[in-house]
């Protein structure tokens, strides 16, 4: 194991022991992350320390306004990738070169926002059907204080189906600010398919 992920998983697992976080599940070799429920912005500390923990890197999304002054060397040092919401496309087509490496990890916090919304956005639904890369769930649960690795499968192309599956798994996963959680669904969900 390289040398900056073992220091990185002992910080990991001292952060979460402190904490009193633990983790769960069985770590994807490749998957579009959805992480769930985004309520709160230690959602981010606590998906780092998830992935340094399982000794992986994850690509994770962020809005390019975290990436100012000092912040942004630490996010980029932390594996966050800078998206300007104006022109995402360039963003992700140079992800989806970096997706023929083995193990690919990308991270998108699907609701959007920490904030109560009507929909979550689809881009990971989008990235998925496009690449055949599947989706892993991922998540975190306030009240029992876990964050883990849900199942990675396979899109469908069936909308409804796919997201009536998510919204299963994430029926009894409450987020750190629970007020705020925005329901599994999506616009594209009325649309027969993509």
């Amino acid at each position: 194991m390289r040398r900056h992920f073992l220091v990185r998983r002992t910080l990991a697992r001292t952060l979460l022991k402190l904490a009193r976080w633990k983790t769960e599940g069985d770590v994807p070799q490749r998957g579009i992350l959805v992480g769930a429920p985004h309520t709160s912005n230690w959602d981010w500390v606590i998906t780092m320390l998830l992935a340094w923990d399982s000794s992986v890197q994850i690509r994770l999304l962020v809005k390019h306004s975290f990436f100012k002054g000092p912040m942004g060397v630490f996010m980029r040092a932390t594996g966050a990738v800078e998206l300007d919401r104006e022109n995402p496309g360039r963003t992700i087509k140079a992800l989806l070169a970096e997706a023929e490496d083995e193990t690919f990890l990308l991270g998108i916090a699907a609701e959007g926002t920490r904030s109560k919304s009507e929909f979550w956005k689809s881009g990971f639904y989008r990235i998925s059907q496009q690449t055949g890369i599947p989706v892993t769930l991922a998540y975190l649960d306030a009240p029992s204080r876990t964050v883990g690795w849900g199942p990675t499968f396979a899109l469908s192309g069936d909308v409804a189906a796919d997201m009536d599956r998510v919204r299963a798994f994430y029926a009894d996963k409450v987020g750190i600010r629970p007020e705020l959680t925005t329901e599994p669904r999506l616009r594209e969900e009325k649309r027969p398919s993509w």
